[in-house]
C-alpha cells in the first residue's frame, strides 16, 4: 500500500506527519519506583531535554499475570514476575497529578493502558493511547484504545508483518485511522543489529501508515537518527534518572544528559537532509569563487609571448575574479599573448592570440 503520505495527526498542541517534526515521547515507563517525587522528576527531565511528550506505564499485577507465572530469565531477579510487576504499579491516583505536572512543564502526558480498566481510567488525561507490543495481539483491548477515538500508537515489537495488518484492519473497522505504527524489537537492551530499522519503510509501504520507532537499544543517538532518516514521524525512548536506580528498565534506559542529546540530534536531521536539489548553496558562495581554479600567468609575460608551462598554470582565484577555466589550460599552451600580462593575474580570454592550427 505504497503511495500519497497519510494525513497529519494532531496530537495536543502538535502536528505529527510528513513534513513535521519527530514526535519524541520520552518513555519513564515504571521507572518511576512507585514514588511521585521521582514520576515528576522525570517529568521535568523530559521537558528540558525537549521531549513532546512523556509516557508512563497503566499497568496492573492481577490483568497481567497469573500469580503461578514463574520468574523471567532474562530480568535476573529471584522475585516472581507477578511480585516484580505489582511493585511497578503506577497508582490510579496519580494521573491528576502527573497530568497536571506534564501541563504545566508543557509536554504531553501519555501512559500505556494494559487492561480496559486503565483505558477509561486514562481517557480523560491523555491526547493520545498507546498500545504496548505484547498487546498486540489482545484485539479486545486495542478495539477498546481504538474506540476512543484518539491518536493512536501501536508498538510492534516480538510481532510478524500479518499481526501488524491485522490491527490496521482493525483500526479501520474501528473508524479510527489516526494510528501510529511503531517498529520495535523486544529486547531490553536491544543489541544495535536487532533494532531492524528498516522495517520502518516495510510497514510503511505495507500499510500507508505513519510510522516510527520504539527504540530499546542503549545508545542515544545512533538508532534514532536512523530511524527519523528513514521517514520516522515518531520516536519512543525509555529513560531515567540515573541507570544506577534499582528497577528492570532502569538499566537500559537513556540518563537525562542523553536523552537532551537525542532531542537535539534528531531534531538536526531534517536540516541535514536538506532539500536534494544538487546546487551552489548561499552558504558555499565565497568559496566557490575563491577556491574554485582558473589559469594564470605565474610571471610577467610579454605581448606576442608563448605561453608555457613555465608562465601560466591552473591556480585557485582567491580574491581575483575568475579568468579562463582550467579546461582550457593545454589549448593555450599553443598561443600567444595578445597584451602583456602581469605576474599573478588571472589569464582572460581578450589575453590570448591562439596560434592557427597546422594539420
Amino acid at each position: 500500500m505504497s503511495g500519497a503520505s497519510p494525513a497529519r495527526i494532531r496530537i495536543g498542541d502538535r502536528w505529527l506527519g510528513a513534513g513535521e517534526p519527530c514526535y519524541v515521547i520520552a518513555e519513564a515507563g515504571s521507572n518511576h519506583n512507585g514514588n511521585l517525587a521521582q514520576a515528576r522528576a522525570l517529568i521535568d527531565v523530559a521537558a528540558d531535554a525537549g521531549a513532546d511528550a512523556v509516557k508512563f506505564q497503566g499497568f496492573r499485577a492481577r490483568t497481567l499475570y497469573p500469580e503461578t507465572a514463574g520468574k523471567s530469565e532474562y530480568l535476573k531477579d529471584e522475585r516472581s514476575i507477578y511480585d516484580i510487576i505489582q511493585a511497578m504499579e503506577l497508582p490510579l491516583e496519580w494521573l491528576p497529578a502527573l497530568a497536571d505536572h506534564c501541563r504545566a512543564r508543557g509536554v504531553h502526558f501519555l501512559c500505556t493502558p494494559f487492561d480496559e480498566a486503565w483505558v477509561e481510567a486514562l481517557d480523560p488525561y491523555v491526547p493520545a493511547f498507546k498500545v504496548a507490543s505484547y498487546e498486540l495481539s489482545h484485539l479486545p483491548l486495542v478495539r477498546k484504545v481504538l474506540e476512543r477515538r484518539k491518536p493512536t500508537f501501536i508498538s510492534t515489537g516480538a510481532s510478524v508483518l500479518a499481526e501488524a495488518l491485522r490491527v490496521v484492519e482493525l483500526a479501520r473497522a474501528v473508524g479510527n485511522e489516526r494510528i501510529v505504527l511503531l517498529q520495535c524489537t523486544a529486547a531490553y537492551p536491544t543489541p544495535p543489529a536487532d533494532v531492524n530499522a528498516r522495517a520502518i519503510i516495510t510497514l510503511r509501504e505495507a500499510t500507508g501508515c505513519h510510522v516510527g520507532l520504539s527504540d530499546h537499544s542503549r545508545d542515544p543517538i545512533v538508532a534514532p537518527v536512523v530511524a527519523v532518516t528513514l521517514g520516522a514521524v515518531a520516536l519512543e525512548k525509555h529513560f531515567t534518572l540515573s541507570n544506577s536506580l534499582p528497577g528492570p528498565d532502569q538499566r537500559f534506559a537513556v540518563e537525562p544528559g542523553e536523552l537532551k542529546d537525542l532531542v537535539r540530534a534528531v531534531r538536526q536531521v531534517p536540516a541535514v537532509l536538506g532539500t536534494g536539489v544538487k546546487e551552489v548553496l548561499a552558504i558555499e558562495t565565497e568559496l566557490h569563487g575563491f577556491a574554485r581554479r582558473s589559469v594564470f600567468s605565474v610571471r610577467a609575460i610579454k605581448a606576442g609571448e608563448a605561453f608555457s608551462e613555465e608562465n601560466i598554470r591552473v591556480l585557485r582565484n582567491g580574491a581575483h575574479p575568475p579568468g579562463l577555466p582550467p579546461e582550457e589550460y593545454p589549448r593555450l599552451l599553443g598561443g600567444r599573448a595578445a597584451c602583456d600580462i602581469a605576474g599573478g593575474r588571472p589569464v582572460t580570454r581578450e589575453m590570448v592570440r591562439l596560434e592557427p592550427h597546422v594539420a
